[in-house]
């Protein structure tokens, strides 16, 4: 009789088990006026581990917005205190303003509810090591998502620049930017603080620097100084944030330039690195190498197609990946970590004191 008892409890404890596994997790969303979320919408659905529960916007066209986009069981709250304290998710993907992003982490570390970002993680480097630190003490997961890092030629060129297919990496070239908010066509509600240097952190440095920063980190570490231009080219739509900048990031044995821009005449998603192999150009859709000794050409400027593997499903996009991360206890890697983020807000500020000084700026020792 014991015996079959035991059975029985081992039995029912595994079934017991089985459900935790494979029980979705409580998805939020907190804030509608970054344009990211709607594209984040239908990645949430199709993603088989996710359960949104909740989202929190207190703009009434916005919800109404995103009713017509979820299903009806998605409660909306006007205030994200009030969503953390009722709907009770497990984890939150903000799409807000930078300078919010601090007192969000804060409210959902008091709640233990992991915390995504859209890029970047902070509007200053200040408010980036705050969150680090509380997300680091709550023992939450925190990361900052990047569309690209999900692109399979981000991930194919990072492993073959990192096994020295090209050798040494001794110049970073990298683009990106668009032909600026407005003329894209965003929405007010994102433009509002697109071009607030407080709520955004700054224009154009901060939209696209933080993808080359997110790289020269994640590839070379820290920079020991940084240099930096910016502009206003825009000069009739009097904006108070530059519009084009150029960011020179110092290492002892190389340089990184960084070209954000809402000044590109078409929309530019780039990344190229040299070294004395050759070179390997990284787009958001293929991967190109050059090899050392072979002059380019008008027919092949920037070298031949290279084969990105395929990502496996849990880095498909970064809902899955940070689902696997909370669901598998494991930590957030590669270049969306909280430890990267950090350096690129820093590279951030450090831009932002050399354009207001005319001088080359050193990074803080690192934390």
């Amino acid at each position: 009789m014991r015996r079959t008892v035991s059975l029985l409890f081992m039995l029912l404890m595994g079934a017991s088990l089985g459900l935790a596994q494979t029980a979705k997790t409580r998805i939020a969303i907190i804030g509608l006026d970054h344009d990211h979320v709607w594209g984040l919408l239908p990645t949430i659905a199709k993603t088989p581990e996710a359960d949104l529960v909740a989202i929190a916007e207190p703009n009434p066209a916005l919800v109404t917005k995103a009713k017509a986009k979820v299903p009806a069981s998605v409660k909306f709250f006007s205030t994200y205190t009030e969503m953390l304290d009722q709907a009770k998710p497990e984890a939150v993907i903000v799409t807000t303003a930078n300078n919010r992003h601090l007192e969000i982490l804060r409210a959902c570390a008091q709640r233990h509810v992991h915390f995504f970002t859209e890029k970047p993680m902070a509007s200053t480097a200040a408010d980036a090591r705050e969150m680090e630190r509380v997300a680091h003490e709550a023992g939450i997961t925190l990361m900052v998502n990047y569309w690209n890092a999900w692109a399979p030629a981000t991930q194919e060129g990072y492993a073959r620049l990192k096994a020295g297919e090209i050798g040494p990496i001794q110049k970073m070239i990298i683009e990106f930017g668009h032909e600026g908010p407005k003329e894209i066509g965003v929405s007010k509600e994102f433009g509002a603080w697109l071009y607030d240097p407080e709520k955004n952190g700054a224009g154009a440095l901060m939209d696209f620097a933080c993808y080359g920063a997110d790289w020269a980190i994640w590839l070379k570490g820290r920079p020991e100084r940084v240099f930096a231009r910016s502009l206003k080219l825009k000069t009739a739509q009097h904006n108070a944030v530059e519009d084009d900048a150029v960011v020179v990031l110092e290492y002892a044995d190389a340089t990184a330039i960084l070209l954000p821009s809402w000044d590109w005449p078409y929309g530019k998603n780039q990344a190229e690195f040299y070294g004395p192999k050759g070179s390997l150009l990284v787009m958001g859709d293929g991967l190109l190498f050059q090899p050392a000794h072979k002059g380019t050409t008008a027919k092949d400027p920037d070298g031949t197609l290279v084969a990105s593997k395929p990502l496996p499903p849990e880095k498909l996009n970064g809902v899955a990946y940070y689902l696997a991360c909370i669901r598998n206890h494991r930590p957030v890697e590669g270049p969306v970590t909280p430890e990267v983020n950090v350096g690129v807000n820093e590279i951030i500020d450090a831009a932002k004191e050399s354009i207001r000084t005319g001088r080359a700026v050193e990074l803080p020792a690192n934390h």
